[in-house]
């Protein structure tokens, strides 16, 4: 049994290029189905002929716990079933950073229609949910109208410029050496900010962008921590036009920076930061 489960895992972990964690997996005729979670949530995964898919299932984990080890199929008449309990997050104090649940209710089955779960009104790629979760348009298979697919559209939800603001940004994304990010469809890196040069930024790898009004974010984003880390906005050096200063910040860290513009290109310099 374990030796099945680690081959099926590792098939997963292929097929989907390492980007989730696998708890659980099953086979139906000619189709493996497993049970992922990535930084955004849970997913179904499918892979079906060779070809793997992810059905994003919008159960936050901040509300839902999902066991990893199903002792039922997950799959059933149609339907999706997943064990587990209904939770709070607690924060850890002294380790920022680190979340920990307590249980509200032990023992759920919660259940979702696969028809439902799998749905694409907009046929690019990524199922009705995931669209709806994430603040993307579930009827436009091009979001921000760029004549990209979501799907193959690294920054999806706004149309990416070309200024030195943006480029500014760009040189502040996390870096993954040589990974070819475009090919990975299910990892982003989320942030929240309303500044319209890092939304319009041309990145190397997914990108999310949240309100920070509460009141225009989805009711998922609202309720799940997608988010790992934050850039800030510019900020000008009014004595000099052509330096200013700029932060990122994690759970546990911030890290500053002077940034000055010369001969067409940045010139970033650390000058402190903080470790909580």
């Amino acid at each position: 049994m374990e030796k099945r489960l680690e081959n099926e895992f590792k098939v997963f972990r292929e097929k989907f290029s390492d980007q989730f964690m696998i708890y659980s997996s099953q086979q139906t005729a000619d189709t493996m189905y497993g049970l992922g979670r990535n930084r955004l949530g849970f997913w179904l995964l499918k892979i079906e002929h060779d070809i793997p898919e992810a059905y994003f299932l919008g159960l936050s984990f901040s509300h839902y716990y999902i066991n990893e080890v199903q002792e039922n199929p997950i799959i059933k008449d149609g339907v999706l079933q997943l064990e587990g309990s209904l939770v709070k997050i607690i924060k850890v104090e002294g380790l920022p950073g680190y979340d920990d649940y307590s249980a509200m209710e032990d023992g759920k089955m919660f259940k979702i229609n696969l028809k439902y779960l799998m749905k694409d009104s907009d046929h690019d790629g990524y199922n009705d949910i995931f669209e709806k979760s994430i603040g993307l348009n579930p009827q436009n298979k091009d979001t921000d109208g760029d004549g990209i697919n979501d799907f193959e559209d690294m920054n999806p939800m706004f149309i990416s410029e070309k200024n030195k603001f943006t480029q500014l940004y760009e040189l502040l994304l996390p870096g993954y050496g040589t990974v070819e990010m475009k090919k990975l469809h299910y990892t982003f890196q989320v942030y929240e900010t309303d500044c319209n040069y890092f939304q319009g930024i041309n990145p190397g790898l997914r990108v999310l962008f949240i309100p920070e009004n509460k009141n225009r974010q989805t009711y998922y984003t609202r309720m799940t921590d997608v988010t790992d880390q934050g850039i800030s906005k510019i900020q000008r050096n009014n004595k000099n036009p052509d330096t200013f200063y700029i932060f990122i910040s994690g759970s546990s860290f911030t890290n500053d920076y002077v940034a000055e513009y010369a001969k067409g290109k940045w010139v970033l310099k650390n000058i402190g930061g903080t470790v909580i």
